[in-house]
């Protein structure tokens, strides 16, 4: 099957980007994260500024590029990135399909915008089927060709992790309480 998109490092710029709004990077971060070539990267964020899918500012001496979440396009890029991923997966046929699930976050590298084998998921809820969930992973699992590592937390104890690292809310009414700043 023929590839859409063929550029490794426009592929890690997207995913970088487009996983998770929140996450801010610049060039000489991302060279050493990517481990592409500095100009490589460069070429591609400028492209991405230039189409006005990402914004930048500069802090110090550094130029800090984010998602322009206001783009017509954003949502559409990041449902792309998501699919790609997994995500998608993970939300339609694990935290959909179980009722107790109140909350649910992205974690660990993917929710820092890197593209790993490892997807880290973090769950909101009381009386969650532990069960009814390692059998839902699985399936997930085998459909992405990704290992899904979870977490069941309450209320107070996601509290006191989203102080001090950064989570990506995936679904629940409660998505804003614990995003970061």
């Amino acid at each position: 099957m023929p590839t859409l998109i063929t550029s490794k490092t426009r592929i890690k710029v997207l995913t970088k980007f487009f996983i998770n709004s929140n996450v801010k990077g610049y060039l000489r971060n991302l060279e050493t994260e990517f481990g592409e070539s500095c100009n490589a990267i460069r070429i591609e964020l400028n492209r991405f500024e230039k189409a006005g899918f990402l914004t930048s500012s500069v802090i110090g001496n550094k130029k800090m590029y984010s998602a322009n979440t206001l783009h017509p396009s954003y949502s559409d890029l990041q449902f792309l990135v998501h699919k790609m991923i997994g995500i998608d997966q993970i939300v339609k046929n694990i935290l959909e399909r179980t009722d107790k699930i109140e909350a649910a976050f992205l974690s660990g590298k993917i929710a820092q915008g890197i593209d790993s084998c490892i997807i880290d998921l973090i769950m909101v809820g009381n009386q969650i089927d532990k069960t009814r969930i390692n059998t839902r992973i699985e399936k997930v699992e085998n459909k992405i060709n990704r290992k899904i590592r979870y977490i069941i937390l309450t209320h107070k104890e996601v509290e006191d992790l989203a102080k001090d690292s950064l989570l990506y809310p995936l679904s629940g009414p409660s998505r804003k309480n614990y995003t970061l700043e």
